[in-house]
């Protein structure tokens, strides 16, 4: 049995305070509605503007992961893409960060960059690994939200300096967006856009030049269509002019500026240029002052053409702008009206009389014989072209000139004269009665073959008559030694010798008549036919 005893515990009664303390467990709740408070303003305030860009596709595209970069720095991304109300183009939604919206105005250009090989180059191969992204041009102008997209990236970086320039052409050829634009084999810049003018004649290019080249664009400078290679022949022999290798496969565009030229201050943005078809073209003088002309041909023009020259002895003097046909509906005559456009500036006149016009002069020289003649300036190509010279034995042929531009008159080409010339000998000799003539011609070769047959027939028996002459000397030679014989037996001084002697001289002379008859027909058997000439 234990004795300890354990000692009594005294109860009191417990003090209560009624006053409520706020518990530290409700601190973490405020706190973290603070926190997504303060969160949720600075999401808020610092979100940029959300846009929306319309492309006609969205390959290469991707929600979430389609960057927006300004010079190769993440500006926004893609948040949504949607097929538009019209079913043929996109609507891509993106965020935008919010020092982006001073880049976003009306001008602002939206493209997407994807690898692209050209004749210029490779670009876009970074997006090989990337992927693609939407690339941006910001411009001055009034803030937007809504944006098209450019199908084809646009030729100028958004730093590019320099200048854009006009160029006014009749032919546009292989010039597109992007067409390089050289300078002494440099290439310095590039074509952006074309459009046809108003009235549709021409078209118009705008080109740019990058810095510093830009300052070498002056009021005299020339632009030319640079086709790579240029091939010419003249009096020299040819000429071979080559140009950048991206030219020769995709052609180009080049200029010059004649250094000689009091024209040195640089062209303002936007200076207008005429835009020549090749080299040659612009290194020609361009007159301002011309004077029209109209000359009429009566012969065949195969060869001229439209731009073909007007050569005064050798030297351009102007052009020919125009050619057409008329023929007369009542004598059926066909005339060629050629319309020229001279330049009278390239005419030096000396000695030149005071109270005398350039028309005046003009007809002056016109009257001493000044005309205009069709010449070839190529013979493998055909080519012709107007020649101006003096011809004083020509007339002045009129014809009824209905285009109200002064006639000049022209004549005939030397060759067409000559050919002219033949036909009429061919067409006397057509006229003639050949069938006739021929006839009597067989008629005669008939009459000459029988004659030729009875001069063989006489010939032959001519040469039987020199074959019996020959016999004929013979025998009498023969009777000569004979008699000969017998007078050497006869009395001498008798009658019988007498008579022998008389004998012998007549055959002798006989037969001396016989010998030169056979000589001369040896020589001359025709005398049996024409009989003897007389000497």
């Amino acid at each position: 049995m234990n004795d300890s005893i354990e000692p009594a515990y005294e109860a009191a009664d417990a003090a209560i305070n009624k006053k409520r303390e706020l518990q530290l467990i409700w601190l973490l709740p405020l706190c973290t509605l603070l926190v997504s408070g303060w969160l949720i303003y600075k999401t808020v305030s610092e979100k940029g503007p959300e846009i929306t860009i319309n492309f006609p596709s969205a390959e290469g595209l991707e929600i979430d992961k389609t960057k927006i970069k300004y010079l190769n720095v993440e500006i926004g991304k893609v948040t949504d893409i949607a097929i538009n109300e019209d079913m043929k183009t996109i609507d891509v939604t993106a965020e935008m960060h919010k020092e982006s919206s001073d880049y976003l105005t009306k001008n602002t250009q939206f493209w997407v960059v994807r690898p692209q090989i050209g004749l210029s180059g490779v670009t876009g191969l970074g997006t090989l690994m990337s992927g693609a992204y939407i690339a941006i041009k910001p411009e001055k102008g009034d803030s937007e939200d809504q944006f098209k997209g450019l199908g084809i990236p646009p030729i100028l970086e958004a730093n590019a300096q320099g200048k854009t320039f006009i160029l006014e052409t009749t032919n546009l050829g292989s010039m597109r967006p992007g067409t390089q634009i050289s300078f002494h084999g440099i290439a310095v810049g590039e074509v952006l856009n074309y459009e046809l003018v108003n009235n549709a004649n021409n078209i118009k290019l705008t080109v740019f030049v990058n810095a510093p080249y830009d300052r070498f664009v002056r009021s005299n400078t020339r632009f030319w269509i640079d086709s790579g290679i240029n091939l010419s022949a003249s009096a020299d022999g040819f000429k071979l002019r080559t140009g950048p290798l991206i030219s020769l496969l995709a052609g180009g565009i080049a200029f010059r500026t004649d250094a000689n030229d009091k024209a040195t201050e640089a062209a303002a943005e936007n200076t207008p240029f005429q835009l020549f078809d090749g080299y040659d073209q612009s290194t020609e003088v361009i007159y301002h002052k011309t004077v029209k002309a109209v000359m009429y041909f009566g012969e065949s023009v195969r060869g001229l053409n439209i731009g073909a020259p007007v050569l005064l002895r050798g030297i351009p003097v102007g052009k020919v702008t125009d050619i057409n046909l008329e023929i007369d509906g009542k004598t059926a005559d066909i005339q060629i009206p050629v319309v020229v456009e001279v330049e009278p500036d390239r005419i030096k006149i000396v000695n030149q009389q005071a109270d005398m016009k350039p028309n005046e002069n003009i007809a002056l020289l016109v009257s001493k014989g000044l005309r205009a003649q069709l010449q070839t300036g190529s013979l493998l190509t055909g080519q012709i072209f107007i020649a101006l010279d003096l011809f004083p034995q020509s007339k002045i042929v009129m014809h009824k000139n209905e285009t109200g531009l002064p006639e000049f008159p022209t004549t005939p080409n030397s060759m067409n004269q000559i050919i002219n010339s033949a036909q009429a000998v061919m067409d006397k000799i057509s006229k003639l009665p050949l069938e006739t003539m021929s006839s009597e011609i067989n008629k005669t070769l008939e009459s000459l073959q029988q004659t030729s047959k009875a001069a063989t027939k006489t010939l032959t028996t001519a040469d039987g008559t020199l074959s019996t002459a020959d016999k004929t000397l013979i025998s009498a030679d023969k009777a000569m030694s004979s008699a000969q014989k017998v007078l050497t037996t006869l009395e001498p001084g008798s009658t019988t010798q007498y008579e022998l002697n008389q004998l012998m001289q007549e055959l002798t002379q006989t037969a001396s008549s016989v010998k030169q008859l056979s000589d001369y027909l040896a020589e001359h058997p025709e005398s049996l036919i024409r009989g003897k000439t007389e000497k």
